[in-house]
Order: structure tokens, then sequence, then C-alpha cells
């Protein structure tokens, strides 16, 4: 697409939408479309990242298994057994368009060592500019419940900030999101677009395959995160994935100048955008009138992507790691870390956890009390909103002791004052204090997954944001 900006694309494909749910048998038609897909995309000069499952499904059929087990041990060998053969086949499919691949296993552990998420980021980033399509894959034969991701869903949405995506497609086996469930309401309305995820209301009852881990409502958690990030989130049909070279080039042009419709020229009002010959520029039509000028566009649901995006170091601490345990603070310290300040331990009011020096902790701001309750706690436990993450300067003991201090009296307290702040404005990733302009809904919509979040303790109603944009790595 001459005069198109080249976009980095990642595209997730859960095992559902690759290998037959009852023989196990890899879906070779929708593979090869995949691949034909991909190929396109990197000829229009996009960067493509494949994020696949199918491990576990494909070791299935090898081993002549009916049903997916539940011991760890088993389904960890059963992906040593479907990882090789399914890259062979991806290897293999894309061999006969000459395009090369490579791949990326990944655990939470990778991401959350930050020496090894960046070598993950700088590998992935030199793979791209190569010319080849990564294809990413949580490391299933090494990963326990403590360090997986969950689903694929997740891992995409973490690989597609990490890349600095353009744009994410989570592949599923329904055309996009619905107000209610197609299947059981024939009256169901397409939702095309979202611009606040927290006022979403949609159905997400339908849930992963007996091979699958994920769902609809883990779709959603991966839209928050990366599109919290500065991804565009899209989720379409798996069945028909020609659909993402048609969806990316509409997304290219309603990006364009050309393809902007005000409300001024909707509103039927004269524009100096209209022509002297009695004909009318792109921007004067209506949304009805360019619609019936545009090529049949697939159905699908578009995520926006935040208008401040939280990247790299912020993105990793608020994402990438898991909160070992919580700091509560008052409204001063928020304040003053909303103004760029490193949080003092005066503005720490109690800690919980267990958690050493340099582990990720939760930052949540508390309403203090005039006066202790009988518990002996000086704020409100019910009044505890989290409003970001940390890494924390000094252990959960040394805190305990220290809370409530002036800085200057650490090191009586301590014998040892390793840093004035509790935790180094640096390494500190807040939430969004607020969310965006609130998308059109209907009011018959039928579930609220406005509290659906990332969030470890699901009380977060904020998402991801820095004011600077998380520029530091």
């Amino acid at each position: 697409m001459k005069g198109s900006r080249s976009l980095g694309v990642v595209i997730k494909l859960g095992t559902s939408s690759i290998v037959d749910e009852k023989s196990h048998e890899p879906l070779l038609s929708i593979l090869t479309s995949i691949v034909e897909t991909a190929v396109k995309l990197r000829k229009d000069g996009h960067k493509v990242i494949i994020v696949s499952s199918g491990a576990i499904g494909v070791g299935l059929r090898r081993m002549d298994v009916d049903k997916r087990p539940k011991h760890m041990s088993k389904l960890q060998a059963l992906a040593a057994i479907g990882q090789c053969r399914l890259m062979s086949l991806w290897d293999s499919l894309f061999n006969h368009l000459r395009q090369p691949i490579a791949q990326i296993l990944l655990t939470r552990s990778d991401i959350a060592d930050r020496s090894r998420y960046l070598n993950a980021r700088n590998t992935l980033t030199e793979l791209l500019e190569m010319g080849v399509i990564p294809i990413v894959n949580e490391n299933d034969t090494l990963a326990v419940s403590e360090i997986k991701f969950g689903d694929n869903d997740t891992l995409s949405a973490i690989t597609a900030a990490m890349v600095h995506a353009d744009l994410l497609f989570l592949m599923t086996d329904v055309d996009c999101l619905y107000d209610k469930n197609p299947r059981t309401n024939p009256d169901a309305q397409p939702i095309e677009v979202v611009e606040d995820i927290g006022a979403l209301v949609a159905d997400v009852s339908q849930a992963g395959s007996s091979l699958g881990t994920g769902g609809m409502s883990t779709k959603i958690v991966a839209a928050r995160l990366a599109t919290s990030a500065g991804v565009t989130t899209v989720i379409t049909r798996s069945s028909n994935p020609g659909n993402i070279v048609k969806i990316v080039k509409h997304i290219q042009a309603s990006r364009s100048p050309a393809s902007l419709i005000t409300q001024s020229n909707t509103a039927g009002t004269p524009s100096a955008d209209d022509t002297h010959d009695g004909t009318t520029t792109p921007l004067a039509l209506s949304t009805a009138e360019l619609t019936l000028q545009e090529p049949k566009i697939p159905l699908h649901t578009r995520f926006l992507p935040s208008p401040h995006p939280v990247r790299d170091r912020y993105f990793w601490i608020l994402h990438g790691l898991r909160p070992h345990g919580t700091l509560y603070i008052d409204q001063g310290a928020y304040k003053a870390l909303l103004g760029r300040a490193g949080l003092l331990p005066v503005g720490v009011v109690d800690v919980e956890g267990s958690f050493a020096q340099q582990e990720a902790v939760r930052l949540c701001v508390v309403n203090k009390r005039s006066t202790p309750s009988a518990d002996g706690k000086s704020y409100d436990p019910d009044s505890a909103v989290e409003v970001g993450r940390a890494l924390s300067n000094y252990a959960a003991s040394e805190i305990a002791r220290i809370k409530g201090s002036q800085s200057a009296h650490i090191g009586g307290i301590l014998g040892y004052a390793d840093s004035e702040y509790v935790a180094h404005r640096e390494s500190i990733s807040l939430f969004a204090r607020e969310s965006r302009p609130v998308s059109p809904v209907r009011e018959d919509k039928a579930a609220d997954v406005g509290g659906i979040s990332g969030s470890d303790n699901g009380k977060s109603d904020f998402q991801g944001y820095e004011g600077d944009g998380g520029a530091a790595i």
C-alpha cells in the first residue's frame, strides 16, 4: 500500500481456532489462510507477530488422548510433544511462500525479570527488522500455575505492548462483541467500536473451548491491557483470517484526514470543505453516505487505544510484575505521586504482605481516621482503592517500622537509610485517574463487564496511564 505507514500487527490465535475440538486435527484450511494473510501483510509493508496456542491440542492428537488432562505434569508433557509438531507445521506452511519464521516461548517469569523482558523485546524487534514473522507461545512445558499468564489473550496483549504494536487481533469464533448472546437472542446487536472499556456493556457469557483456557471475558481483559499501552485491539472471527487485511486497510483509511467526519459536516450545515461546483468532498458527507461509497467492511469490534498510553518500563511495572504485597498510602501521598514526586515513608499508613527490596507492590489510597479504630488501624480499610504499582526500596518488615515517619528519621529507626523514598518516582506506575468519554450504548444492553480488570484484587476502576507516556526504559 503505497503512501501508507507500516504498522505493527499482532495476531492471536486460540487453540480452538487452529485445532478441531473433537478430533484434535489441525485445521489446515484456517492455518493456510492465516499464513497467506500474514504474508500479504508483510508484502504490504507491515510487521507481523503471531501469538499461537495449540501445543497441547496438537499433543493430544499425536498421543491419541481424547480429553485434556487435569494434572500439570501431563499437560506439560503434551505441550512438549505438541509444540515441536506445531512449529513444524507452521514452518512447512510458511516455507511454501518463502517466509522465514521464528519461535519465541515465554513464561510470566520471563516478563517479570527486567533483563529477560528487555532481551525478549530486543529479540522480537530484531526479528521484525529482519523480515521474520515471530510465532510466540507460552512455554507450557515449564510454566506452572504460579507463573502462567493464564491464557494467550493476556500474553498477546503484553507482547503487543512490548513491541509498541499498532494493532492486536484477538481471533475468536464470533464476528464481534454483541450486547446479548447472539446464539440465544436473534435481536442481538453488534458492538463495532468501543471508546471506553470501563463503560462497555456486552455479553461475555461465551466460555472457552474444552481445549483452550480463554473466553470472551479474557479478551476484554486483554483489550484493556493493550489499549492502555496505545494498541488498537480488534475482536473478529478466526474462521476467515482474510478479513484481517480488509480491517487493517479500513483502519488505515479511517486514520487518514480525508476520511475523518466532523460533527459540523454530518449535521448538514454548509462547510468550507464543500466544493463550489456543487459536488461534496468526503469531509462533508454524512456517515451513511460515506458508508455507501466504501467497500463492505467485515464485522468486528474495535477497541480504541488510550489517548494517554503507558509504555515501556511503566507498562512493565503495572502489568509485567506480580505484586507481593500492598502499601496503603494517604491522600496527600497520592497527590504528590500525581505531581511526579516519589513515595516518602510519611505518606505510608500501613503495609501488607511479605516482600523484599525491589519487589513489586500494590499502591492503595485510603482515607485516614481522626482516631484509630478498635483494631488499631488509623484508616478505613473499606476506602482502599488501588491506584498503581511500585518497586519498593525497602522490605515489608522495614516499611512497617518507618511508616508515617519523616525521611530524616529512617537512619535512626533502622540503623541505616538506603533511600529517603519508599519508592522512587521512576519505579512507580499509576493507573488512569479517569476514563475516556463514554461510548454511545443502548439502554437494553445485557451484562455489564465494566468491572473486568487486569488488577489482581478487582477493586481498581482505573486504566493504565502515565502522564509522560512512560518513555523510560
